[in-house]
């Protein structure tokens, strides 16, 4: 399955379009704050593929507390993947089943719903400016922080001996530096996020947040090396493939087949299984 030069076009046209909706600044009070104080919740995206199938995937939604990153909801559920994966354009693979698990949440459990997404991929950090994390924030639109493993070679930016050298001198959990691309821009910041893990990640803009808020956001969300709401939506969408590699499959804007959600309980302790 592969993308026509047509279809890229396309694509292209629509990320130029929706790009100019991107805001990059702080929106939110709680966002102003130092402590965060008015945030309550936080979510977080993974897609997890069946090993030898990339037309199908799990997506789960996660949201979690603040600042007790205690898992609140979840949505996990087998969606089918149409559009092929080219680099530069994954968001047109995964955001559709994304932003229908945000609008289920939202029109299910209003008041769960996130006041912020971390996306594990990018955001302003991008060939064109408008990774995954700027489409998710500007359909839904939410804050979203693009929260990247790896870093993505973009505006000069190169994985060279100056980079590897400068990841080598983050010593302690916190500190950053920025990646500054050859037009000058500041596309992202690159963190150390744990102390036991000397492998950085590269937080970048995605929408409706500024990249000091962003950074500080991630580092307050990390009990290990990734931020703890998308490792929690990982951790899920791979037990859900674990326990039911059968699932029924969801097509996008189709009606709901037997997804799994978990919603806390009133008590704070129990857990409502629901099967629709």
């Amino acid at each position: 399955m592969a993308a026509s030069p047509a279809q890229r076009r396309r694509w292209e046209r629509e990320q130029a379009r929706l790009r100019a909706s991107v805001v990059e600044e702080d929106t939110e009070e709680w966002q102003k704050d130092p402590r965060f104080t008015g945030l309550e919740r936080v979510g977080g995206v993974d897609l997890s593929y069946i090993k030898g199938d990339e037309s199908r995937a799990c997506a789960s939604l996660v949201v979690l507390s603040y600042p007790a990153l205690e898992v609140l909801y979840q949505d996990c559920r087998m969606v089918a993947v149409s559009a092929p994966y080219v680099a530069g354009f994954l968001a047109f693979r995964e955001v559709p089943v994304l932003v229908e698990a945000v609008q289920r949440l939202q029109q299910e459990e209003p008041q769960l719903q996130p006041q912020v997404l971390l996306v594990d991929g990018n955001g302003l950090l991008h060939p064109r400016g408008f990774g995954t994390a700027c489409h998710l924030g500007v359909l839904t639109d939410l804050p979203c922080v693009g929260v990247a493993k790896n870093l993505l070679q973009v505006d000069g930016v190169v994985r060279d001996e100056l980079h590897r050298e400068q990841v080598r001198s983050l010593q302690s959990s916190g500190e950053a530096f920025p990646l500054t691309g050859a037009s000058g821009k500041v596309l992202g910041m690159v963190l150390r996020s744990y102390n036991n893990s000397s492998k950085p990640l590269y937080v970048s803009v995605g929408h409706r947040v500024s990249l000091d808020t962003a950074v500080r956001l991630v580092r307050a969300c990390c009990r290990f090396r990734v931020p703890e709401p998308i490792r929690q939506a990982d951790i899920r969408s791979r037990e859900y493939l674990r326990k039911l590699p059968c699932a029924p499959l969801e097509v996008p804007g189709a009606v709901p087949a037997s997804p799994e959600r978990w919603v806390r309980g009133q008590s704070g302790v129990c857990w409502r299984h629901e099967l629709q």
